[in-house]
């Protein structure tokens, strides 16, 4: 199966793609399928476990409240994010939830293990859900996985069947590696967006790719919108102050055109940082990415609105396109999941995404595409994962805001290069897949290495 722009860039919920994300959509797949295969009437309970990086940082995370949801039929990119609270706590002061929204079946505290030492063979992020009938008899088990940036397969390693798409016409323009999308840029006179959008309209219709994409651009303005408004402290107990807002009041009090000639490094922080105190506060966000790096693409997409002349919606458009492509050579041929390389596969990814976007918006060949996506990357290489208490705050909101400014300044040196680099894209995929088989196990989405053990939570 094709990999999608709306593959790579999903409307949901924060804090974490493959922490809330993933396994709402795990668990709302398990809730169908005991109905497909003849269960659903003769379930009474159902028992969850979380192995890995879901066993460490689950609950930092929101894991536990993504399940309970999607086993009652929400799915994230429905569900309205202030009624989470109150659906949550219903369903523990009862010890019961509706699966699917319809049966009734009990679901006491401890129905939801955190297994924080063992993991489960496939990936980091595994989960395993059992249905029990009235005398505690097992009726269905299964196992998934979340594999970053929302995307759950089953036990095999694959999409579990019912979610996938129906069948399309084979993409014009097949790729698996940067090689490849060159090759077929330079054969056929294609610019990369140009090529996505033709890949794309094989699978789905021409109006529903355009509305696709522009759904998911006003879902990122919007994310943006809504963190330069809201102030307070993110939930979670590390205390962490919302600074959007302010900074927003004072740059809007010192105008786009202020005497500091870095002004626009601190609209862009600005923007990386709203987005990612959103999610923090498990607000409306895309997953860009991932939702741990899902401030970067909004933001550099926003720089190029603003600052870059004659921008336009068929640009954004265009952006989005390119920044996928991108995303699907890490996807294919690396991970973007923090949980199994970093966050070099998670904010370095997106980074590397933003850099070749703007560049393409900005009038580079896709060899300049290219490279620029290379630098993007080549200087995350090895960054690790390490938020203090599990919770996509510290260093992860910040984080963004960097990731951004250095896809920014990806973009210039590749525009003021002629594409030809020492380094291909395909080598620093390679590298950064090797780096994260390399990366100790601690460094890696557990909270068990690295800042979350060298600062106090509180």
């Amino acid at each position: 199966m094709e990999i999608s722009v709306f593959d790579m860039f999903k409307i949901g919920i924060g804090p974490s793609s493959s922490h809330t994300v993933g396994p709402m959509r795990a668990a709302r797949r398990f809730a169908e399928r005991l109905k497909e295969d003849g269960f659903f009437d003769r379930v009474a309970q159902v028992r969850v476990e979380l192995f890995g990086s879901l066993g460490f940082t689950g609950k930092g995370h929101g894991s536990d409240l993504a399940v309970i949801l999607g086993l009652e039929g929400e799915l994230p990119d429905l569900i309205d994010p202030d009624v989470i609270p109150t659906r949550v706590a219903s369903v523990t002061a009862n010890a019961q939830l509706r699966l699917l929204g319809e049966r009734p079946v009990a679901f006491p505290t401890e129905a939801i293990v955190f297994h924080r030492r063992e993991k489960l063979p496939l990936h980091s992020n595994g989960m395993r859900f059992t249905a029990l009938d009235s005398s505690g008899a097992q009726l269905c088990q299964r196992v998934y996985y979340s594999v970053g940036g929302g995307f759950v397969v089953n036990d095999q390693g694959h999409p579990d069947a019912g979610v996938e798409r129906p069948q399309s016409r084979p993409a014009p323009y097949p790729f698996n590696t940067g090689e490849e999308l060159l090759v077929q840029c330079t054969t056929h006179g294609l610019s990369i967006s140009t090529l996505m959008w033709a890949n794309e309209c094989a699978q789905r219709p021409e109006a529903e790719v355009r509305g696709g994409l522009s759904r998911i651009a006003q879902a990122m303005e919007a994310c943006i919108r809504r963190g330069c408004e809201r102030e307070g402290i993110l939930p979670g107990g590390l205390k962490v102050k919302r600074r959007a807002a302010s900074l927003y009041r004072r740059l809007r009090a010192a105008g786009h055109g202020a005497a500091d000639p870095l002004v626009i490094i601190d609209w862009v922080n600005l923007w990386a940082l709203a987005v990612n105190e959103e999610n923090a506060a498990q607000g409306r966000v895309v997953t860009a990415p991932t939702n741990g790096a899902a401030g970067i693409i909004p933001a550099v997409m926003e720089y190029y609105r603003r600052y870059v002349p004659n921008a336009d919606d068929d640009g954004v458009r265009r952006f989005l396109l390119t920044a996928a492509a991108i995303g699907i050579l890490y996807k294919k041929n690396a991970s973007i999941s923090g949980a199994e390389v970093g966050c070099q596969g998670e904010v370095g990814v997106a980074c590397s995404m933003a850099a070749g976007a703007l560049t393409e918006v900005m009038g580079g060949t896709p060899e300049q595409v290219e490279n620029a996506a290379e630098i993007g990357m080549e200087h995350n290489l090895g960054l690790t994962c390490d938020p203090i208490g599990g919770l996509v705050q510290v260093p992860c909101i910040e984080r963004n805001a960097m990731g951004s400014v250095k896809a920014i300044n990806a973009a210039r040196l590749a525009l003021s290069g002629d594409g030809k680099h020492k380094v291909s894209l395909d080598k620093v995929i390679a590298t950064m897949r090797q780096t994260g088989a390399d990366m100790s196990t601690k460094y890696k989405e557990t909270a068990r290495g690295g800042l979350a053990v060298n600062i106090i939570e509180c």
